[in-house]
């Protein structure tokens, strides 16, 4: 049996990045010795203050998924095409009726109204420290990993869940999903091998979606994985 040295090394180096097993503390000795305004939540580069031109001369910029922590953390896994297998929570979020939403309003409005539901769900998803997968369409999706909240992924998963449905509430119907359990997360490759975007696959990102998919307006479904992963009471909601 012959064996990827290269696929394996990825697959350990994206384990231990996703997991939240990296070892920070020597950037965040280092980068603690520079002043601040906000600092990286993995490695406490600063992102904002007088420390922060230098910050971008050596490749630490604010994370493009999450402003809240630097684009180097993922970097590191990006120079190693592939990924692995990492407990998670996920994230869908979709309008529910845009196609007849869209054929009430000129094409102008609708635009807006889904630029407005953008800024809402992305940020309460990179308040809650979210990984932010993808916008499409009338859909946003988020990753809650270890690597960014630590291993209790489930309960700002469903914080963020809460939220969005009362910022909407009363402009905008939408449905969210919400679900806990094993994905693969790495990067996808197009033409030429060329890396084109990092997302999740498996069974369980399709329940999230199908979740999603099933809520009615205004409504959010909460899988019974990520109920007892947030350590929600089943008798304060409803089955």
């Amino acid at each position: 049996m012959e064996f990827d040295c290269e696929a394996i090394k990825a697959q350990d180096i994206w384990r231990a990045t996703l997991t939240g097993d990296r070892d920070w503390r020597r950037d965040r000795r280092l980068f603690g010795l520079l002043p601040a305004a906000q600092r990286c939540k993995n490695c406490h580069a600063p992102l904002k203050g007088l420390a922060a031109p230098l910050m971008r001369l050596i490749g630490r910029r604010p994370y493009e998924r999450n402003p809240r922590f630097c684009d180097h953390c993922m970097e590191w896994c990006l120079a190693h095409p592939g990924g692995a297998e990492v407990e998670l929570s996920l994230f869908f979020v979709d309008v529910r009726g845009s196609t007849r939403l869209a054929e009430t309003m000129t094409s102008f409005d609708f635009g807006r109204l889904m630029n407005r539901f953008y800024r809402v769900a992305t940020g309460a998803l990179i308040d809650t420290d979210a990984f932010i997968d993808k916008l499409v369409g009338d859909e946003v999706i988020g990753l809650y990993l270890p690597l960014f909240t630590g291993p209790q992924h489930a309960r700002p998963a469903v914080e963020s869940a809460r939220r969005l449905l009362q910022e909407t509430s009363g402009w905008l119907p939408i449905g969210v999903g919400v679900h806990s359990g094993t994905a693969y997360v790495g990067t996808v490759a197009g033409a030429e091998g060329a890396v084109t975007d990092v997302t999740a696959l498996g069974d369980n990102v399709n329940v999230a979606a199908r979740l999603a998919s099933a809520a009615g307006a205004g409504e959010g479904l909460i899988s019974e994985a990520s109920c007892t992963a947030a350590n929600l009471r089943f008798d304060d909601l409803e089955r």
